[in-house]
């Protein structure tokens, strides 16, 4: 019940950071989001570590810095496919793919589904197809460039689940502090050599709009600073979820986390999905739900 609640929670507030991304990325470069949100993310672990610990061992700091490279990877490329949107769409084929890797890795070790696993990679699939390629000509329909991003970001995704779970079960918050620095680092490193490129090019060619530079980022900064809270907390919740259960019981259940998106994506931006899409996107939570039992 514990791991249900933890994992259920945890995908909730996946799904709120996950708008606040893509939101901020719309006005700033997801890399800079993503570097923005692993510093607000970094204060909140070193704000609660003293009530929660762990033990500091070369183990945490190696699963924790892997899970910093393909978490960094997966969230800029899911920051992105959610900015170019439409959200409702991009960020459930995301969380399937985010489920399918830790079970597939899974398999791999020896582990075995129950027939109902693998009913549901099949409702996965087509979920995936009724959500991506609808005929009707008002459907909110993601690019091919949007579908890509969103399988990247899911695989990847999926990486940082597994070494997130890897971590010794004493490590506490420890991997999760070199997983924010690590993904703050790089991030901080591709902003700051973008930011060096576009100012040679500027400077060769006219001066850019520093007013509505400035602008742009005094909108991106409060949500992506939000992202990284939120984001934070999530990480905690399916910390504690896979330190109670099984790895692939609680990664399916992260999967879940495009419902948060889903209604805010509605509530604040009046996404419009068509009829197909929608049981595309039921299937797709049923299959999720349905690998939780696998």
């Amino acid at each position: 019940m514990l791991v249900t609640l933890f994992g259920l929670a945890g995908a909730f507030v996946y799904g709120a950071a996950d708008f606040l991304g893509g939101i901020a990325s719309r006005r700033l470069s997801p890399f800079a989001v993503t570097g923005i949100a692993a510093g607000s993310g970094l204060v909140v672990l070193i704000a609660v570590y003293p009530f929660v610990g762990g033990a500091w061992s070369a183990e945490a700091v190696l699963w924790g810095s892997i899970s910093g490279v393909s978490g960094a990877i997966g969230i800029s490329l899911l920051y992105a496919c959610l900015a170019i949107g439409p959200m409702s769409i991009l960020s459930p084929l995301t969380a399937v793919i985010s489920a399918i890797v830790p079970l597939s890795i899974g398999l791999a070790r020896g582990a075995a589904f129950q027939p109902i696993g693998y009913a549901a990679l099949a409702l996965a699939l087509v979920a995936v197809i009724l959500v991506g390629f609808v005929p009707e000509k008002d459907a909110a329909r993601p690019s091919l460039r949007g579908i890509l991003m969103a399988i990247g970001s899911g695989a990847t995704i999926g990486v940082f689940l597994v070494a997130i779970d890897a971590a010794p079960s004493d490590s506490g918050l420890v991997p999760l502090f070199f997983n924010r620095a690590v993904n703050g680092a790089i991030m901080a490193a591709i902003v700051l050599a973008a930011f060096l490129v576009a100012r040679r090019r500027t400077d060769a060619t006219a001066r850019p709009d520093e007013a509505g530079r400035r602008a742009g980022l005094g909108a991106a900064l409060a949500p992506a600073l939000a992202c990284g809270v939120a984001d934070a907390a999530a990480n905690g919740l399916i910390l504690a979820g896979l330190r109670l259960g099984e790895l692939s019981v609680t990664s399916v259940l992260t999967a879940l986390y495009p419902a948060g998106t889903i209604i805010l994506a509605s509530i604040v931006l009046k996404e419009r999905i068509a009829p197909l899409q929608a049981v595309g996107l039921v299937l797709a939570l049923a299959a999720a739900a349905m690998l939780s039992l696998a």
